[in-house]
């Protein structure tokens, strides 16, 4: 079975868009966390076993946006801005306050940009909607990104790299890397055992077995019905 569309522990009068697909084995902390997403099946939030979604992370869609959390990943607090794809592999870690977009939203140049902010208080619901670029976002398995990050858009973010707290992120991130700055660069390079064996609810697994098992980790992934 999965989880329904009225939270059992939800602190917000809400409901779970249709749109959402969520594995009964995670944690979507509110409803409350949905009220900027305007997705439409067959796209939206998913959000894979094990998967745990807290604070008042925020999931801004657009109405074609996939957001998809891979199993037992932790994200808190952050903001994501999806009008495309924006995927956060298994076992990867997102902390507050970090913003992930594949989407700016308004043009760069200025005259384009002036004419989609005049049309904000005749639009209906008011929102900004510029005609922009997407490029998907991927946040591989294993990673963690610190405070205060902010991920561009077309970044792939590689297996087991670490992006410092208050990072801008431009260019895609090597797997087992860690980068600082703005823009990020490599400050150093991690050791990863692909024989190591990493614990799971499943029975230990070596490291390059989990990684190459992606978004559900070995878990079903159970849509709500």
């Amino acid at each position: 079975m999965a989880l329904p569309r009225r939270l059992p522990w939800d602190w917000y009068d809400g409901l779970v868009p249709e749109s959402a697909i969520l594995d009964d084995e995670c944690h979507v902390e509110s409803s409350y966390q949905f009220l900027l997403d305007r997705s439409q099946p067959p796209h939206g939030v998913r959000v894979h076993r094990g998967a745990s979604v807290h604070g008042l992370t925020a999931f801004d869609l657009g109405p074609h946006g996939v957001l998809t959390f891979g199993a037992f990943s932790i994200t808190n607090g952050a903001q994501f801005i999806c009008d495309d794809e924006i995927t956060i592999g298994s076992g990867s870690m997102v902390g507050w306050n970090t913003v992930v977009m594949d989407s700016r939203r308004v043009p760069v140049d200025p005259d384009a940009r002036r004419a989609v902010l005049e049309r904000v208080p005749v639009a209906e619901p008011r929102r900004l909607l510029g005609e922009v670029e997407t490029a998907p976002v991927r946040i591989g398995s294993n990673a963690y990104i610190g405070f205060d990050v902010m991920v561009m858009p077309g970044v792939t973010v590689g297996d087991g790299a670490v992006v410092g707290s208050r990072s801008v992120v431009w260019n895609d991130v090597e797997p087992h890397t860690v980068v600082v700055g703005n823009p990020a660069r490599i400050v150093r390079r991690l050791s990863a055992d692909p024989a190591a064996l990493v614990p799971t609810p499943d029975g230990p697994r070596a490291y390059d077995e989990v990684l190459s098992r992606g978004l559900d980790a070995g878990g079903e992934f159970l849509p709500r019905t």
